[in-house]
């Protein structure tokens, strides 16, 4: 059963910023064809957003694991889990991040969470997540309860 879960799709500026590509590839085919340069950058610009949409990071949480994109680690390991936004996250994306911590950063989101691993056979300190709802993933982390 499933506690938590979160899909981290790209903030609406990326869509945005993505259009670009169409007027970069109608002047580049411009002088060519110009209805082959439109049609190809239409056609570039909504295979970038499908990959968009399709490559954004899962998040899920049930009462045995935790996955995180394609990375799954079973409960019993999780330990602490503590939220941060603000300076504090870009601290702990940083200068207070350790290198041996796996992590999962989506560049548009700003909150992080970070996640201490108790398995002793595991080198990984911690995971580190991007979410943007950092308090509901960490009282689903504490709690075995079901989140609505």
């Amino acid at each position: 059963m499933k506690t938590y879960r979160e899909i981290l799709r790209p903030a609406p500026w990326l869509y945005i910023a993505a259009i670009l590509v169409i007027p970069a590839i109608v002047l580049v085919l411009a002088p060519i064809n110009m209805w082959f340069g439109i049609i190809l950058s239409v056609a570039v610009y909504v295979t970038i957003v499908i990959l968009m949409i399709v490559k954004s990071p899962r998040i899920e949480l049930t009462d045995t694991q935790l996955r995180v994109g394609k990375a799954t680690i079973p409960r019993e390991h999780l330990g602490a889990a503590s939220a941060f936004s603000g300076s504090h996250a870009i601290a702990q994306r940083g200068v207070q991040l350790d290198a041996r911590a796996w992590v999962m950063f989506a560049g548009w989101v700003d909150p992080v969470i970070r996640i201490e691993i108790v398995d002793p056979l595991d080198p990984v300190p911690y995971w580190i997540v991007s979410t943007r709802h950092p308090e509901d993933f960490v009282a689903a982390l504490r709690s075995r309860s079901t989140i609505s």
